[in-house]
């Protein structure tokens, strides 16, 4: 949970609205391997590929379809994703981890509670079978496969009855599932269907050389196991982290770590002690209507030791790391001190997730996505959640309640994979969100051909997913005005992130010839950098060329609802960091302003209940970067 003018704070820092569905699923829609192999090297992915499986018997289909859900066709430059996982078939090493001293490190007491966190090699594993180095395996994409293709073939062996290879590309299901490194069998079970659906579909993409990779659409229905086993890593009290039971969490799949009301809840303990949460009786006293989604900046026991100490002020409802084990921290009915925004609090879930919101190339693995995505689903269903990038937000989409608590936090930053990320979720039946169509809408998409980061883990200006903002209808025009630093690619000053909708009011060819699309909206400039705090977060609604790659954005269609502010006898709007009564006084939660006539799209609302128990209706606006509220009246749909 990451604030610009905090990057110090990282060992600490604790962090979605989930992306407009319904538009992103239209954007997307037997040898044992030698201990003696030679290290072969292609010429070419799709040689990769086949060469893997004539070594290992493993189908080329499968290989396919693992090395684009797990990396992309990328090979992240060699850098190991967030779980220690190296290549696009994410071959992993992880240390056996002593829990209690990640929490000691963290929290500064006495542990008195050990337990082990289990070792995962199938990276020096496969290097052992094939006769190579773990380095090649890290940086040689054909190594990578083999490797990958290698640990397949072993699983397959190990899970089959007569200790044979399958011979129907169906009967790799279970295989695929212990592929997965889940501790928990639900989790190993939706990756296994994620990867025979991606086989099922087929794609097309590229790898890191440009190279075209095609996986053609396969007739296929796995056989389901009926007793999988996982490599549980919490399954009784002795492997528990401290503070965590074998008691039921709320949500089945979780570890119950939820934390003592009497020592936590604001509620109960005396003015003078620290706190970190506060209990309610959810839904029935207070709607929830969002998820927030956030990245921890370090690991799962780091966060949970955090939020284990009632000094630190902070708290969630769920932590997800990177082996799909999920923890519940808070009762959902509690109120979380999780989003930098009280009124977020009081009405949303909190789920933060091992990672980094900085460095793209620590990317999040495909088990911690489809943990996160079937906890997602879940909310959704138990509360009615809408099903777009709205309601199930960006911590970094949150704003600041006041001009003096901005700016709010940035993450899970710009390499979270929302397209990837809402399709997991769809996937789990979920509603499906309405669809508005209008002539100036603009929802934006990852970019085209998009990888991850670029060669050597380093990030290149589109390779992610936060989109920037100029003066004028060209990228050399410059930058809109800003207070943050734009070396920083976690700096939301300047730019907007996929799966939102905006209004344009013009639409241009870039002028320096990039082959962009120039789309002119209305958006909040931080203009007075050189103001004295807290003045320099105030925003002034000014017109600004929106910088899209070709193919990454869908116009005529988005979520929400086109509006132009309108208050009469006036000629700006207030603008406000977050839906309160009258009687809370508007004026101290203005954080900017925007001329009358000015257009937005609105996506979310809210309804305030005023002292003399009449209701105030408030709508959400996509200000800039971040959402931003004003009241219903004072808007005139357009």
């Amino acid at each position: 949970m990451k604030t610009p003018a905090s990057s110090e704070q990282k060992a600490t820092r604790l962090h979605i609205v989930l992306p407009l569905c319904a538009l992103l699923l239209l954007a997307m829609l037997g040898l044992q391997p030698s201990g003696h192999a030679t290290a072969a090297s292609s010429s070419t992915a799709e040689q990769a590929f086949t060469q893997a499986s004539q070594e290992s018997g493993v189908p080329v289909e499968l290989l396919k379809a693992l090395c684009q859900m797990e990396g992309h066709l990328s090979m992240h430059g060699g850098i190991p994703s967030v779980g220690e996982g190296y290549g696009c078939m994410n071959l992993v090493h992880t240390e056996t981890t002593d829990g209690c001293k990640v929490m000691i490190e963290n929290r500064g007491d006495a542990c008195t509670h050990h337990f082990t966190r289990r070792q995962i090699d199938t990276l020096g594993h496969s290097a052992q079978l094939l006769g190579v180095s773990s380095d090649q395996i890290k940086s040689d994409f054909a190594t990578n496969i083999r490797a990958g293709a290698a640990i397949l073939h072993e699983q397959a062996i190990a899970h089959s009855s007569t200790h044979t290879l399958p011979t129907q590309l169906s009967d790799w299901y279970d295989a695929v599932a212990a592929y997965s490194n889940a501790t928990v069998p639900a989790t190993a079970t939706m990756y296994a269907d994620a990867v025979f659906k991606l086989i099922q579909s087929g794609f097309t993409a590229t790898t890191d050389s440009g190279e075209t990779i095609t996986l053609a659409p396969q007739s296929v229905t796995p056989k389901h196991t009926t007793n999988l086993s996982v490599n549980a890593s919490a399954t009784s009290s002795s492997t528990l982290p401290a503070g965590c039971t074998t008691a039921k969490a709320e949500y089945a799949p979780a570890i119950n770590c939820i934390i003592d009301q009497a020592t936590h809840d604001c509620n109960t303990v005396a003015s003078d002690q620290p706190c970190n949460y506060e209990s309610a009786n959810r839904p029935q006293d207070l709607d929830i209507s969002r998820i927030v989604i956030h990245d921890i900046e370090g690991s799962a026991l780091a966060a949970l030791a955090t939020f284990q100490d009632a000094s630190s002020a902070v708290s969630t409802h769920y932590i997800v790391d990177t082996d799909g084990t999920v923890y519940q921290v808070l009762r959902n009915e509690d109120i979380g001190y999780q989003a930098g925004n009280y009124w977020y609090n009081q009405h949303s879930i909190g789920i933060e997730h091992t990672g980094f919101d900085a460095t793209g190339y620590q990317w999040y693995n495909a088990t911690e996505y489809l943990a996160s995505a079937k906890l997602v689903a879940y909310l959704i269903n138990q509360y009615h959640i809408p099903f777009n990038h709205d309601y199930i937000v960006s911590h970094g989409t949150i704003p600041s309640p006041t001009l003096g608590t901005s700016p709010n936090h940035v993450d899970p930053g710009p390499y979270w994979l929302w397209e990837y990320y809402g399709k997991l979720i769809a996937q789990q039946h979920v509603p499906l969100p309405p669809v508005s169509r209008h002539a100036g809408l603009v929802t934006l998409l990852p970019p085209t051909g998009r990888k991850p980061f670029g060669p050597n883990g380093t990030e290149t200006q589109d390779n992610f997913n936060f989109f920037s903002l100029y003066t004028g209808p060209s990228t050399t025009s410059g930058l809109i005005p800003h207070t943050g630093n734009t070396s920083d690619i976690t700096d939301e000053t300047t730019n907007v992130e996929t799966a939102i909708s905006y209004y344009y009011s013009d639409r241009k060819l870039d002028e320096a010839g990039t082959g962009k699309i120039m789309y002119k909206i209305w958006y909040g400039e931080l203009d007075q950098p050189d103001a004295t705090p807290p003045n320099n977060q105030y925003a002034h609604a000014k017109q600004a060329w929106l910088a899209v790659p070709a193919g990454s954005a869908i116009e005529g269609i988005g979520s929400g609802n086109v509006v132009s502010l309108n208050q009469q006898g006036a000629s700006v709007a207030p603008i406000y960091g977050r839906p309160l009564t009258q009687a809370a006084g508007y004026q101290k939660d203005q954080i900017g302003e925007a001329p009358i006539g000015a257009l937005f799209v609105s996506a979310a609302s809210a309804t305030i209940t005023e002292d003399d128990g009449t209701h105030t209706q408030w709508s959400e606006i996509n200000f800039n970067h971040r959402q931003a509220w004003v009241p219903t009246s004072e808007v005139t749909k357009a």
